[in-house]
């Protein structure tokens, strides 16, 4: 029987190295909040939350049907929207943690990666390429509560690294797929880029 499993799309960040809200800001004419909210495959999952600070985001997020919640406090770090984000999702089996500035990543690739999960329930499931890892991965229940114990800006990746053995690596299509944008420079470099 398949896991409920539920996303938390994070979209809280301060982006300092960006200088202003990057989520905004367009690529090839799409704001990169409408990209990450429009790779959700909504349909393969129980329950979708999008935490940010940002009101903008907060409403568009709504206006697509999916939950949303403010966060107050962006400035105690990833660890306090993935605290925010399981709360909302305590009743799955797995929850998804997306973030929200990788513009070129696939719906298909995110839906893809679920099927790969229901396949492989008893692991941690991260997208990768080339046997590198990314965002977005699904953690099981069973380690929600050391997610919950996290401080300031230590996200999912120290969960990880204390089970390697437990963490399976699903391959995105293409590498430009987990291109992350923390600069206006990132944002130049992929301009006209498609995947």
């Amino acid at each position: 029987m398949n896991k409920k499993i539920g996303c938390v799309l994070m979209a809280a960040g301060n982006a300092k190295r960006f200088g202003e809200n990057k989520l905004s800001r367009t690529l090839n004419g799409v704001s990169l909040i409408d990209r990450a909210l429009q790779c959700i495959p909504k349909e393969k999952l129980h329950k979708t939350v999008v935490v940010s600070q940002y009101d903008e985001v907060i409403e568009k997020a709504q206006s697509m049907g999916f939950d949303a919640l403010k966060n107050e406090h962006p400035d105690f770090g990833i660890s306090h929207t993935i605290k925010l984000g399981l709360e909302q999702t305590s009743d799955c089996d797995a929850v998804m943690f997306m973030v929200s500035d990788q513009p070129l990543l696939k719906k298909e690739s995110v839906s893809n990666m679920i099927d790969y999960y229901q396949k492989n329930d008893d692991y941690i499931v991260g997208m990768s390429y080339d046997c590198v890892r990314g965002n977005p991965c699904i953690f099981p229940k069973c380690y929600f509560s050391e997610l919950r114990k996290l401080r300031e800006d230590h996200g999912g990746n120290t969960v990880i690294r204390k089970h390697e053995d437990k963490l399976k690596l699903f391959s995105a299509t293409h590498p430009d797929e987990l291109s992350d944008i923390d600069t206006k420079e990132d944002l130049e470099k992929l301009e006209n880029t498609e995947v």
